[in-house]
Formats: structure tokens, sequence, C-alpha cells
């Protein structure tokens, strides 16, 4: 026998073969006495405690309090209101929302703003709520949102259903891309919009592009249309959906290569107060960048595809990824077939653009070439975001967190946003809202955000002007 040890009120007998049972229940019992201080942890429960009934019932019952508080915040932040521009529509029909949507504090005007230090905006407490990061619709949880158009149509081609019963989709549908969004092919400009208005799933892909990609690029789209085991739709009894779920796809988000705004949290954070909203980006153009993932910086699309289904759909924890079912891709043939089919994704034409990026003064009107002298001078716009594609496929940290005092948000922590990828901005009305999170609902917005936190102090004509010229592009 070992020697007897005494810890509080616990007497355990020492030996080597009890060692880690002695250990085990003293630390269990220690977590459970008053002064015991919670475990950090990097980890998600792999056991359920509850039954799928009872965690639908209570977080169903949560749900209304939650949108509640979400929507509360996005009134607060932003004007939601319907202010289409006159004659600037999207890929087809839809139009483009206009004017500032960000609100300013009682008593500030923008120009006032501009003028004022960091400093003073931060100890005033006065940086615009709409310019600070967005909080997931229920930050706490997290997970993938999906908007009512795409759920609605896999509804009814698919049968598959991606609702959510512990929450719904935040931003309204007048802010979000067009549904579904145009399709366009960088080996095949002369057909348009190859999907003609149609959302592409397995159900309808081999027939709409038989004929147009060649076998490899045929199977690389099949995978990207093939529904796979999520954290939150997949069979198990901690899913967020009704019924079992076959999980979700690629382009379940980026929807006809586009973008729909469905949104998450990235996988790359901890604590969860800590992780950024995310949403979901155009793959479009994917040919000509070279990093990818808003913050990751991956390397290649290769990289980028394979991380997805890896860590990416399961939060970043290959632990309960192994429970969920994780969806290994083959890095030669599956992750090579995937990539080369978003690598021919092309931008959508933009018929007064030159090769070169810059506008056909012909073909342009005197507020788009004087927005787009301000984008190549005093907007330093070009700094990032250079022509013909309008990236320096870089990062850039805007240190935007020097206007404001880190604080809780409808559980989010209003911290630093880090390293951001520069994105292309070709076709940039196309795919709102804006930044890597969303919080900028429209191109005057995005216009205003730079101009505060660069220190730019454009005039009111210079701002417009420069819109005018993004919505050329």
């Amino acid at each position: 026998m070992g020697d007897f040890k005494l810890f509080g009120k616990v007497v355990c007998v020492v030996s080597v073969g009890f060692l880690g049972t002695c250990l085990f229940g003293f630390y269990a019992i220690a977590a459970a006495g008053q002064d015991a201080q919670p475990v950090k942890n990097s980890y998600m429960p792999v056991d359920d405690k509850e039954s799928f009934t009872t965690v639908h019932d209570r977080m169903a019952a949560a749900k209304a309090a939650i949108m509640l508080r979400q929507m509360n915040l996005l009134a607060e932040r932003y004007d939601l209101s319907d202010r289409p521009a006159k004659g600037v529509v999207m890929d087809r029909a839809k139009p483009v929302q206009e004017g500032l949507r960000v609100k300013l504090t009682t008593g500030v005007t923008w120009d006032e703003l501009a003028k004022m230090t960091s400093d003073d905006i931060r100890e005033k407490g006065i940086f615009p709520k709409g310019f600070l990061p967005l909080p997931h619709a229920n930050h706490p949880e997290g997970g993938m949102v999906f908007p009512a158009q795409e759920i609605q149509e896999l509804l009814k081609q698919e049968n598959r259903d991606l609702t959510r019963f512990d929450l719904d989709f935040d931003i309204p549908e007048r802010f979000l891309p067009e549904f579904p969004p145009a399709m366009y092919l960088t080996t095949r400009p002369d057909l348009g919009d190859v999907s003609k208005g149609q959302l592409v799933t397995i159900d309808n892909y081999y027939n709409m592009f038989s004929g147009i990609l060649n076998p490899k690029q045929i199977e690389g789209l099949r995978l990207l249309l093939t529904p796979f085991p999520q954290q939150q739709f997949n069979e198990t009894i901690d899913r967020r959906s009704e019924k079992p779920s076959r999980g979700v796809a690629c382009l379940d988000c980026h929807a006809n290569g586009g973008a729909n705004g469905a949104f998450h949290l990235v996988g790359d954070i901890r604590p969860q107060e800590f992780r950024h909203r995310i949403e979901t980006p155009a793959l479009r153009g994917l040919n000509i960048q070279r990093l990818f993932g808003s913050q990751r910086a991956l390397k290649t699309v290769e990289d980028f595809t394979e991380f997805e289904q890896r860590a990416a759909y399961f939060d970043g924890d290959q632990v309960i990824a192994a429970k969920k079912g994780a969806n290994v891709l083959e890095r030669g043939s599956q992750v090579h077939s995937m990539a080369e089919f978003e690598e021919i994704l092309d931008f959508p034409p933009a018929p007064k653009l030159g090769w070169d990026g810059k506008l056909d003064p012909t073909k342009a009107s005197p507020a788009e070439l004087r927005g787009q002298e301000v984008f190549f001078g005093k907007g330093q716009c070009a700094s990032c975001h250079a022509a013909p594609y309008f990236t320096d496929n870089s990062m850039h940290d805007l240190h935007a967190e020097r206007f404001y005092k880190q604080h809780m948000e409808n559980g989010m922590m209003m911290a630093h946003d880090g390293p951001i990828k520069t994105f292309p901005l070709r076709g940039i009305k196309d795919t709102p809202p804006y930044l890597h999170d969303g919080r900028l609902l429209t191109l005057d917005d995005t216009v205003e955000y730079f101009n505060l936190v660069l220190g730019i102090r454009l005039t009111d004509r210079e701002k417009k002007d420069l819109v005018a010229f993004m919505l050329a592009l």
C-alpha cells in the first residue's frame, strides 16, 4: 500500500496503480468546491448530457427573445429602411440599396467626427456602433445560418432543410445579394450568366453543365454541391436542425459561386466571445487571388477547400468533427477537382472598364470619372485595391480598435479585428453587405468607414463620386 494523503476532506490511498484515479477524484471534487475556478477549455463537449427533445424545446423556446435582442441591436446601429438606388441593379434586376445606414450618436455629425482624433472619439464613446464588430445572431451559440431564400430553394429542389430551430437569419433580405446570383466562367465568357437565373444544386448541375465543363470540372462541381456533415447540420442529437441532416454543401453558402449572405463564426479563435462573425464572400475571380479566407491567409484554394471540410465546418474542433462525421477529402483528386472548378468562376462583366481596370472616358459619367480620380488619389483606396482586379492579394490591420473601448455586446467582445484580407472590388455592388463580418450594409457606409478610420477627410461630393465609381466596377 502507498502512503495516506489528506486533501481537504478527501482521503486517498496513493499507489502507482491508483494514482490517476485518485488525482481525477480530487480535481473533480475540488472543481465542485466553493472556491473552484472555471476551467479554460478549447474543446467542445463530445458526450451528450441531454436528449435531443430537451435541448430542442429549451432552445426553440428561447429563440424569440434571442432574435429580438439581435434585431434591436441592428435597429440601434442601422437605418434598415428600403431605399433602393435609382437605375442601379445587381446581377439582373435587384436594386442596390443606397445611402448611409450607420447611425451616428445624437448631436454629432460625420464632418465633426472626421475632424476628431481616435483618442477623443474613444474617450467620448461616439464611434458609430455600426462600425463596431457585428455579433453573430446568437454569438454564444454561433454556427452557420442561412438566409430564407436559400433555405426555401433547397427545400424545393432537394428536400433538404437548412432551417435552424434555435435562431433565424438577421440582416434584412434587401441588403443581401440578388438570389440566386449569376454565375460567370472564365472559360466561356460568351455564355454570360451560365446559371440562367437558377440556383445550381446537386439535382440540376449535370444537365446544366455537361458540354460546358470538362469531366474534371464537372466532378469538382458535384463535390462542391454535395452535402457533408457540419457542426449544426448532421445526424447527431446535438444538431440544430429539426430532423437528422445530410449536412451542408460548399455552394450552400457560396451560392452559384457568388454569395448569399450566409454567416458563421471563425473557428480559429478562443474563447467564444472573441470569435469573429464571418460573412460568406463570393468565389468570383478566385483565379487571380493568392490568399484565401478573410483572416486566415491560406495560400492556395486547395488549402482553403480542405480546411473548410476538416476544420471550419466544425468550429475548428477536430475532436467534435470525428463525432459528427468529418468528410476527409482526398487531396490529389477530390480537392484538386473542386479547386479547378472554383478557379474558373469569373467576375461579372464591367462594360465601362478597360483591360487595365480604368474607366473608358467615352462610356463613364462625370461622377464616375471624378470618383476614379478620388479612388487612385486622395481616397488612398488603390493603396490596397490595385487595378485591374482591385486587390493587392495581401492582409492589412486597420487597428480600428483605437476608436473604441473593449466591451461586450450581445455575447461578443468588441475587440480588435486583426489583419483582414484585401478582397477584390470587381463586381462589388453585387455582393453586399461589406467588410469581413457584413457590418457595412451599403457602399456609402463603406466609404464613410474608411474615411474615418484612415483619416482621409473626403468632401460629401468626393464620397458620392467614389460610390459612383465603385458601382461601375
